[in-house]
């Protein structure tokens, strides 16, 4: 094969790459909702004088947008995901973890909830019932963010619209070109997977997951590119 083969088959865009590049999209609009976050770690801090918080599907590198706030407070961050990423700060901790099934936590074991562009994620809507659930009880505090469905960009493959076509049409185009940060698929199994690993929602999905929640929109160019469920601690 190559070089120019390989270099074709690999998918342009990288999540890491996107979190790491200031003049990136993906890097502003998560730095923007920091705005939102912040108050509420700040609020945590002062109340109990530090912050423990469950990141469900976080990345240390999601937090090194935001410089050295971390590292600077009494912030102790769990990392969940599936598979555990290695860690380099002692602020953080890396386990393997469903976002579906928490059981191994009990009910308050943190004191924010947080989980960025997750829930779109974890299948459907019996799983994302499952993974609400949990963040609700985890803690008395919590931020979770979602692209919006009717949205005109699907944020995943970025494409115009690609999220209302039909799967198998979805399917197709995931096999004749390289979209997104999955890259091209050279099967039609895989372009199913890729199809069904994101699943968007809507403004009321939200409301019914989150009920406990205050919807903040988050918008672009005027139009609701996304939704932060949030639950501020208890007056």
């Amino acid at each position: 094969m190559t070089s120019s083969a390989t270099a074709e088959a690999l998918p342009r865009y990288s999540i890491a790459n996107t979190y790491a590049d200031p003049s990136a999209a993906s890097f502003r609009f998560r730095a923007r909702r920091f705005a939102h976050l912040k108050p509420l770690i700040e609020e945590v801090i002062a109340e109990r004088g530090c912050c423990r918080i469950a990141d469900i599907g976080g990345t240390e590198y999601y937090w090194n947008i935001f410089g050295a706030y971390v590292e600077e407070r009494p912030i102790e961050i769990t990392l969940m995901n599936l598979k555990a990423p290695p860690v380099r700060s002692s602020k953080f901790h890396s386990i393997v973890a469903d976002a579906t099934d928490l059981s191994m936590f009990g009910d308050r074991d943190f004191d924010l909830v947080h989980s960025n562009s997750v829930i779109e994620h974890v299948g459907n809507w019996d799983r994302m019932s499952r993974m609400a659930h949990h963040v609700r009880r985890l803690a008395p505090v919590y931020f979770v963010q979602t692209p919006n469905f009717w949205f005109p960009y699907e944020p995943h493959f970025r494409f115009p619209c690609f999220h209302w076509l039909p799967e198998q049409v979805r399917a197709e185009l995931l096999m004749r070109f390289n979209l997104g940060f999955g890259g091209r698929r050279k099967s039609y199994d895989a372009a199913m997977r890729g199809v069904q690993s994101a699943a968007l929602l809507s403004a009321r999905q939200m409301r019914e997951l989150f009920p406990d929640a205050k919807l903040v929109t988050e918008r672009t160019f005027g139009l609701p590119k996304s939704f932060m469920a949030i639950r501020r601690p208890a007056r």
